[in-house]
């Protein structure tokens, strides 16, 4: 079966790589609210306080902490190189597997988020929605890579 639009397997140890260290920083970020590592910058805001879109519009630059943003490229990155790069033998079970992982990333995702909207407030809330934008992923690769080793070990007890 030709898999149109997954990368080739050689990009998925990469992907591992900036995964985990996106995962690494972006749980110390979250832990030090967002606010341990200072790398300033010079930010061009469409959308903000002083921003284009803004009900204050301006064509200013401004100064922003992006470290938050860095560390978000590089787990969203990782995570899609992690999860949508070919096995060395992939074939229709893996692409089973892969359609019924996303799925189940998927319906998990939003029964997790569906329950935080009935019971988390405040700014909890806006926690919970950022780290909502990289669960999917999360639970995807988790998913699928533990259904990828129980389907080997039935192939080696056989």
């Amino acid at each position: 079966m030709k898999s149109r639009f997954l990368l080739h397997h050689k990009y998925k140890p990469l992907g591992w790589f900036l995964f985990l260290i996106g995962l690494i920083f972006g749980i110390f970020l979250l832990i030090n609210d967002f606010d341990y590592f200072n790398l300033e910058l010079k930010v061009f805001p469409l959308i903000g306080e002083s921003g284009l879109l803004s009900s204050n519009p301006s064509l200013e630059w401004s100064t922003n902490n992006i470290a938050d943003e860095l560390v978000s490229i590089v787990l969203i990155v990782g995570g899609i190189l992690v999860s949508f790069s070919k096995t060395k033998d992939e074939d229709e079970y893996i692409s089973k597997i892969r359609m019924e992982s996303l799925i189940w990333a998927t319906y998990v995702n939003y029964g997790i988020l569906i329950l935080a909207i009935i019971f988390v407030f405040d700014m909890s809330f806006f926690t919970v929605l950022i780290v909502n934008m990289f669960t999917v992923l999360l639970f995807f690769i988790i998913r699928f890579h533990y259904m990828l080793y129980k389907s080997k070990r039935v192939i080696e007890d056989e």
